[in-house]
């Protein structure tokens, strides 16, 4: 795994950032993980603020490291959907811990 790297990682935390580096991949996992299945629309939707690009990009990134499948369906408009994989569950259950911390901080 790992799109976008191909060096030697030096621990596992460089590698999962590797993963989740930046601001919406992990928005992104938390979205799919709280409503299931999304489509584009619905995912940019429920991320105010990130650009069609970058949500695009992300996607792609995502999907090419294994944490999200996107099934896309021969329709007219064509519809694409996006889940996470069971690497992609784990990888939210791992952050799962930093978002309690995370809470900790906002009071």
């Amino acid at each position: 795994m790992g799109a976008k790297r191909h060096g030697p990682y030096y621990c596992g935390i460089d590698a999962a950032m590797d993963v989740v580096g930046g601001k919406w991949k992990v928005l992104i996992l938390w979205e799919l993980h709280e409503h299931g299945v999304r489509r584009f629309g619905e995912l940019r939707r429920g991320l105010p603020g990130v650009s069609e690009k970058m949500l695009n990009e992300h996607l792609r990134e995502l999907a090419a490291d294994g944490i999200l499948h996107r099934e896309v369906y021969a329709e007219i408009p064509p519809r694409v959907e996006y889940s996470l994989t069971e690497e992609g569950h784990a990888l939210n259950a791992a952050l799962g811990s930093l978002g309690e911390w995370g809470s900790r901080r906002m009071m």
